[in-house]
């Protein structure tokens, strides 16, 4: 065939449908990858911010602040759950903690999603 027929890209009626199986298992591993990818960048912005903050990173600057309050709105739940006298250890803590969550939620996710 030319490929002008418009009807040549249809099913024809007399042959089974496509294998959906493998379709919808690449579907299963893109939409684990996306969950997996989500958690990896939060627990990258937090640990991000908690490397920034170790290092007395310059509060000021745009993208130390960009960092700062997308790891507050991240951490928004575990703030304040470790009160420490030392403030390094208490943001370690405090940020350290979600990121961890969030690692291990997401991975768990895609991993059940992988075996469904």
């Amino acid at each position: 065939m030319n490929g002008t027929d418009p009807a040549s890209a249809y099913q024809p009626y007399d042959q089974p449908p496509p294998d959906r199986t493998a379709r919808n298992h690449d579907t299963a591993r893109r939409v684990a990858l996306t969950i997996c990818t989500i958690a990896d960048i939060a627990a990258g912005l937090l640990g991000l911010w908690i490397v920034l903050h170790l290092l007395d990173a310059n509060q000021e600057n745009p993208f130390v602040e960009f960092v700062h309050g997308t790891a507050d709105w991240l951490s928004g739940w575990a703030q304040d759950i470790f009160t420490m006298d030392t403030e390094g250890l208490r943001v370690v803590l405090n940020y350290g903690l979600p990121a961890v969550i969030y690692l291990l939620i997401g991975h768990g996710i895609a991993a059940r999603i992988n075996r469904a």
